[in-house]
């Protein structure tokens, strides 16, 4: 039997290779998730870094992607609902250029159970801000490296009845 950690990596790469394949090709691994908060690890190798041997910023937005969609579309997985999810907006901060494995924390789910308890109800679309916290801590402990906010959109999908 799968450990649920296991299991959402499993998730997590196959929705990679048949639906998003750079997700993939960057190979984030889910290394803490729980209610309120999920850390994923994406390594420092010659395909995820820039000419300054740093991580491209095209991978840490990756990063800061699967560290918010996850949560939200485990979330509804365990409510046993289908949702849509897309991103609206990304604002990004960069402080240090990240020279080691970077690990991408967002802590806001509670945020998104209250997201999900709304569009659940209402069938309405619901867009919120969610916080992603890039940090190397091999180098620099719990220092950010860089700080991403995402309005996370979701929004309930309603099976259609054929008559």
């Amino acid at each position: 039997m799968l450990s649920p950690l296991r299991k959402a990596n499993l998730y997590l790469t196959t929705f990679g290779l048949l639906k998003v394949p750079f997700i993939w090709l960057c190979r984030p691994k889910i290394i803490h998730l729980d209610q309120s908060k999920v850390e994923i690890k994406i390594p420092l190798k010659r395909r995820t870094k820039n000419h300054l041997n740093s991580m491209y910023f095209g991978v840490l937005a990756v990063g800061a992607d699967v560290a918010g969609g996850y949560m939200a579309m485990n979330k509804a997985q365990q409510r046993g609902e289908r949702v849509s999810l897309a991103f609206k907006e990304v604002e990004g901060k960069f402080f240090k250029r990240p020279e080691a494995d970077v690990h991408f924390i967002c802590d806001d789910g509670v945020l998104i159970d209250s997201m999900l308890d709304e569009t659940l109800a209402t069938g309405e679309r619901v867009n919120q801000p969610v916080k992603i916290t890039a940090i190397c801590p091999s180098l620099h402990g719990d220092e950010p490296m860089a700080e991403f906010s995402l309005v996370l959109s979701l929004k309930k999908i309603v099976k259609k009845t054929v008559h």
